[in-house]
């Protein structure tokens, strides 16, 4: 099946889909702010460029586009494959969802923890609502830790910052 645009009018269509301030964005956005959080947004210092970033709580949050970042959920209404020109969306998606792996392996080994949430999600704007402030602050309990290198952790709160003072002795 052929495009019935042209290639300059194809181009133009495609040059207006944005990646930032979306419609899905700017829901989360909302939801995380009414709830008193104060985020960053797109720091491009992290891999993949997190939605929002809070720094405080040591957590980001991906805002996927189903179809763009290829749903995994077999359920869902807006993700799926093209009807015309497999041969182009299929591997394309398919890079797509192993960069957003990789991207999400690279801030765990950092430190952060991680949520996406998905556009197909926020139809239920109460549930996703309370997923994402549930994982913001996280229950006492299930603190999280602190990735050291390689496998060994630490209780966040337990490491102390360097002040720069020799500590005194006891006379």
């Amino acid at each position: 099946m052929t495009d019935n645009l042209s290639p300059e009018d194809r181009s133009r269509c495609m040059s207006n889909i944005r990646s930032q301030g979306m419609k899905p964005e700017r829901a989360v956005r909302s939801i995380v702010h009414r709830a008193g959080y104060r985020f960053r947004l797109h720091q491009r210092e992290l891999p993949g460029k997190p939605d929002l970033v809070l720094p405080r709580h040591g957590a980001v949050i991906f805002v996927n586009g189903c179809f763009w970042h290829w749903h995994p959920n077999p359920a869902c209404p807006i993700a799926g494959l093209p009807k015309s020109n497999l041969d182009y969306w299929q591997p394309k998606l398919a890079r797509t969802r192993d960069r957003d792996r990789e991207h999400e392996a690279a801030l765990i080994d950092l430190g952060w923890r991680v949520l996406t949430v998905w556009e197909c999600e926020l139809r239920d704007l109460e549930g996703i609502s309370q997923t994402i402030l549930a994982f913001i602050e996280p229950a006492r309990e299930t603190e999280r830790s602190v990735r050291l290198g390689g496998d060994q952790e630490v209780p966040r709160g337990t490491l102390k910052r360097p002040t720069g003072r020799v500590p005194q002795t006891a006379t």
